[in-house]
């Protein structure tokens, strides 16, 4: 029984030059090499799809001022301000798209142009190195001038969760609208630390008890003597 041939074109029975195939060949590869980054793109751009704020969990920003943050853009909504903001901490936040990392102004019309397919609105990026502003995907002189001023955060989180807060209250000001700047709540105690203090507690009742008990028995041994 003789051997099977595989199904499909063979480059040698082909009439096609060698070098077109080739390039086909490469094509195709890049093709799939390409569309996978292509299709990973950068988290911003699928979380602010649907939400207000961009918040990497790693870039260390404290709860305290993401609620507040959260607060500013929930304020500036309710009174006809709306903008979304994408704190941008590390290059790994920006996915595949971190050749624009430090790179704000040109990131924030990328980021736009990414949305613009469902979210239109302005949006406020911020980096260690700077701010940048835009609406569906084109520059806002005008509103970049506003965050200029505040000057470049860091890359500390709270400063950089801070001036973005500081951004959106003057970037409403300035089309009439007046946002408050809630008050930093208190940071809670980590479970760690809150665990230390129940070990110390509850080594303390231990040590009480003890000298409790000890007492009590001397007292007893005492009043059998004196009988």
């Amino acid at each position: 029984m003789g051997r099977s041939t595989p199904a499909g074109p063979s480059l040698r029975g082909s009439t096609l030059p060698r070098a077109t195939l080739v390039a086909a060949a490469l094509a195709v590869l890049a093709l799939g090499v390409v569309a996978p980054a292509r299709a990973d793109g950068d988290p911003a751009s699928d979380y602010l799809l649907t939400r207000p704020l961009f918040v990497p969990q790693d870039d260390g920003v404290p709860k305290e001022n993401v609620d507040q943050l959260t607060g500013v853009l929930a304020d500036a909504k309710a009174h006809g301000y709306t903008i979304r903001v994408a704190l941008i901490g590390t290059r790994y936040d920006m996915g595949s798209v971190y050749e624009l990392w430090k790179l704000p102004k040109t990131y924030a019309r990328f980021l736009g142009q990414e949305l613009h397919f469902l979210y239109k609105g302005r949006l406020l990026v911020v980096m260690p190195n700077g701010m940048a502003t835009s609406t569906g995907g084109l520059a806002t002189p005008k509103d970049q001038a506003v965050v200029d001023r505040i000057g470049a955060p860091g890359a500390d989180g709270a400063a950089m969760a801070n001036a973005a807060a500081r951004a959106v209250q003057r970037l409403a000001a300035q089309s009439g609208v007046v946002v408050t700047l809630p008050t930093l709540s208190a940071p809670k105690a980590s479970s760690a630390n809150s665990d230390r203090v129940k070990i110390i507690l509850g080594a303390a009742i231990l040590v009480a008890l003890g000298i409790a008990g000890w007492w009590g028995r001397k007292l007893l041994a005492r009043r059998r003597l004196a009988r």
